[in-house]
């Protein structure tokens, strides 16, 4: 069997690690794929977002699957494209991925379906975003770009000058390109914040642990927001309860009015939400496994992910028993001093082969080539570091000292594991 995963960061290298782990020994391909992907699979030079040269490379291949995993590709229509070539995927369609794709978009199907988020605004023109800001005066006020960013789109303005520059910068800096051509204003949610990623056929869904993504560059929730600098699952505050809330306000009807729109969602979806204290609230959704939760929550996944690929590719997810190891993972990501801004990449990487001989530590290569007769760096993400131990606090002490044995010039990643342990304490 052969199978073609798009993509190639550290989630994709997760996807790929848990494919080569089924009884099925399946023969996996990887487009573009990166250094650590290129262990376990053949790696072909195609973008992902080039969704003829991906339909072109699985004819030549002739996959059983196709697993697109970023989000452009998805947003672009890749699995339309593989779809109407004959090909099987896992992943969902152009008009169920319009949920990442448009935060407009999304923001406007929530209150169709009635789905608890937080109050809005959409905007074209700069003048009339600010005075409305302005206006409100309310503060902190978030300003995220229409379009997909690389989890980087949006900003927490603290005051009315942070306002106006978010504003400035978006959309007459052109800071995140068309991406930004119109804008979202939204309130500002206080609670905890969790993510809840759930496999769903369309119709059933099943949930994964529910985890925390630490999006600020440095500790204490500073500094801009990343891809993700780091991950725990599952969180202690996602109770029985929550989880019942959460599923028949949010997860049932969002899958329901999807499908109710014609836009049956096939794949792996995500939730980022916020439990406020009028109940948990939708912060965005994102139309595939999140970066870096995938590599967080794969290691725990017990259920052969080919079986849950084919399940969710022929409606039959009821009938399959999605199943998680009831330990706990952390996940701390590496990377190049000065993401998310500029940063420098080609310095070689050293301590690999040490951490990976750690019991229950997984290193994923986000941003890596080969060079110099080992690996180099190539990303602003480099390296997710994940341990999976009996509790989240032994975990992350686990995912840490792996990290140490780890080197390599200008690297970057958050310290304050001893907050963050604290908060696991009652596991």
């Amino acid at each position: 069997m052969k199978i073609l995963v798009i993509g190639g960061g550290g989630r994709e290298h997760a996807i790929v690690a848990a494919l080569k782990k089924s009884a099925e020994n399946p023969e996996i391909h990887a487009a573009p794929g990166n250094a650590g992907i290129a262990l376990l699979a053949s790696c072909h030079a195609v973008k992902a977002t080039d969704v003829g040269a991906v339909v072109a490379l699985a004819g030549e291949i002739k996959p059983e699957w196709v697993f697109v995993a970023p989000d452009d590709p998805l947003i672009l229509g890749a699995v339309d494209a593989l779809n109407a070539a004959g090909f099987k995927t896992f992943g969902p369609r152009k008009s169920a991925a319009a949920i990442e794709g448009s935060k407009k978009f999304s923001k406007n199907f929530m209150s169709r379906h009635n789905i608890p988020t937080a109050a809005y605004e959409t905007f074209t023109d700069a003048d009339k975003a600010v005075g409305y800001i302005k206006a409100a005066g309310a503060f902190p006020a978030v300003i995220k770009c229409d379009g997909p960013a690389l989890g980087k789109g949006v900003i927490i303005a603290q005051n009315l000058a942070e306002a106006e520059e978010a504003v400035d910068s978006i959309m007459r800096g052109g800071k995140f390109g068309e991406s930004g051509r119109e804008i979202v204003v939204e309130e500002y949610l206080d609670g905890v914040e969790v993510t809840v990623l759930a496999f769903t056929d369309g119709e059933t869904l099943r949930a994964l642990p529910a985890c925390t993504d630490h999006k600020r560059a440095f500790d204490g929730d500073k500094g801009p927001n990343t891809g993700g600098m780091g991950v725990i699952a599952p969180v202690p505050y996602y109770t029985d309860d929550v989880a019942a809330e959460c599923t028949e306000n949010i997860f049932i009807p969002t899958i329901r009015g999807l499908a109710s729109e014609g836009r049956a969602f096939k794949g792996c979806i995500y939730f980022g939400l916020m439990l406020t204290a009028s109940g948990a609230k939708v912060v965005e959704y994102n139309c595939r496994f999140g970066d870096p939760e995938a590599q967080t929550l794969l290691p725990l996944l017990e259920t052969d992910l080919l079986d849950i690929t084919r399940a969710v590719w022929e409606g039959r997810l009821s009938e399959t028993d999605v199943r998680f190891s009831p330990r706990k993972a952390a996940c701390v990501v590496m990377a190049s001093g000065g993401y998310p801004e500029k940063y420098e990449t080609g310095f070689g990487i050293t301590g690999l082969d040490e951490a990976e001989k750690m019991s229950g530590v997984y290193v994923f290569h986000a941003g890596t080539r080969s060079g110099g007769g080992g690996f180099v760096t190539a990303g602003g993400r480099v390296l997710c570091v994940t341990a999976v131990g009996d509790d989240a606090e032994t975990a992350l002490n686990k995912a840490y000292d792996a990290l140490g044995k780890i080197d390599f010039s200008n690297k970057h990643y958050r310290r304050d594991r001893g907050k963050k342990a604290a908060l696991f304490r009652t596991l």
